[in-house]
């Protein structure tokens, strides 16, 4: 029964699907209408890739690469030629910087970076600015330069609390490190922080993983995401696993994880607002939500994505190629399509299903001329008997157990 795995992730990079499996008897909080926000914004978000990592982590099939000072200047600069060339003045209320360790950039190209989003776009003044981090790659110093280049929220990859843990995930950094990032950045004047936890790791149990959500819960960042362990086919921990004889942690004891980790959320007072994402009231990423409540946003580096107007592409994945491209005047942009009214609907319908507050039916009415239940309901209405959806009449959406197994439910809506 597994949980949700770290694929759940979009933020410009391709979005993805769960699969899950079933955990009867099992009630999620009662839905809460300040995130029904299925409603289309006319408002980008802009997402930055950032491939450079100092180390290879043994788990991870995100685009990355190992960080080369001299590519890494060349790629800032086809950073700031791609984000020119796209400028139009439209407004943009949201911008991410993932990676990769967009950390490893030092302040100051971080601070050319926003300049030119500003420049290029119509930034609003409450925008909301992440910086992806990982601990080994701050100081008290490069965290107070990011916060002046105008980031606000910064999204920690902890991963987990243990030393034992992160060593088998090849991480650089110890649990006391990521501590000591955290009080660092709030030093630095950083009011919003997220940090990322990841359950199902070799050889854990629950209550290891407890641990984790424990210190994560002390430290008291204003956003938590919380996902499982992912394996991808040819990922180096795999022979780490098969070498160290590390056991995978059974689907039944992962969704134990996933639902014991949530309850103890839950208990702290953070809202979870999204199949792995949990927050303090007002502190969801408006960045994802976009993703998720059917916007728009532009995607600029190495193999981030891209949907406006009806269309969706990516840039090339390469870095190198990436880099050739915009530093001789060409387009790095590949794959475009146009998105058919069916399919965008279908998209709106099973990435707004991740939302726990689901999806506002009346919106897709309003937005697609379709009545959701007139459509689906035959097919949905098991699901809402077992308990695995909650449909009122204007919301529908997953139960807690139903986020077990959100593929099945979602599949109804692929025709």
């Amino acid at each position: 029964m597994p949980a949700p795995t770290s694929s759940g992730r979009v933020d410009g990079r391709d979005p993805d699907l769960n699969t899950q499996d079933p955990r009867p008897n099992v009630q999620g909080p009662t839905p809460n209408t300040q995130h029904q926000r299925l409603t289309l914004s006319s408002v980008l978000g802009l997402y930055i890739h950032v491939p450079f990592c100092a180390a290879i982590c043994n788990y991870c099939n995100f685009n990355r690469g190992l960080f080369d000072a001299g590519l890494k200047d060349r790629y800032v600069a086809a950073l700031l030629a791609e984000l020119e060339r796209a400028a139009d003045g439209s407004p943009v209320d949201t911008v991410y910087f993932g990676g990769g360790t967009p950390s490893l950039l030092d302040p100051g190209e971080i601070a050319a970076i926003i300049e030119r989003c500003a420049r290029s776009w119509a930034l609003a003044s409450d925008s909301e600015i992440t910086l992806e981090a990982n601990p080994e790659t701050v100081t008290s110093e490069r965290l107070a330069g990011f916060r002046a280049s105008g980031v606000n929220r910064l999204s920690v990859g902890v991963q987990s609390f243990r030393d034992e843990e992160l060593g088998r995930l090849s991480r650089l950094h110890s649990a006391a490190r990521a501590t000591e990032a955290f009080h660092m950045a709030r030093t630095a004047g950083f009011s919003n922080i997220s940090l990322d936890l990841m359950m199902g790791l070799p050889q854990q149990n629950e209550a290891e993983w407890l641990e984790s959500v424990e210190a994560l819960i002390d430290l008291g960042p204003e956003h938590a995401s919380l996902y499982l362990l992912e394996i991808y086919p040819n990922a180096p921990l795999r022979e780490a696993m098969a070498i160290g004889h590390w056991s995978v942690t059974p689907e039944d004891e992962a969704a134990g994880m996933y639902l014991s980790g949530l309850d103890r959320m839950d208990r702290a007072g953070y809202v979870q607002y999204e199949i792995s994402n949990l927050a303090r009231r007002g502190r969801e990423s408006r960045h994802n939500l976009k993703y998720w409540t059917d916007g728009e946003w532009l995607g600029f580096g190495c193999g981030a994505h891209s949907t406006r107007n009806d269309a969706r592409w990516r840039n090339l994945a390469s870095t190198e190629e990436y880099v050739s491209a915009v530093a001789a005047g060409r387009s790095a942009a590949i794959d475009r399509r146009t998105l058919s009214a069916e399919a965008r609907l279908e998209e709106a319908l099973f990435m707004g299903l991740r939302l726990s507050a689901g999806l506002d039916v009346r919106a897709v009415h309003t937005r697609y001329g379709v009545d959701v239940w007139a459509r689906y309901g035959a097919e949905l209405h098991p699901f809402v008997d077992q308990g695995i959806l909650h449909y009122d009449g204007r919301a529908l959406g997953l139960t807690r157990t139903g986020m077990l197994v959100a593929h099945e439910v979602m599949t109804v809506f692929i025709r």
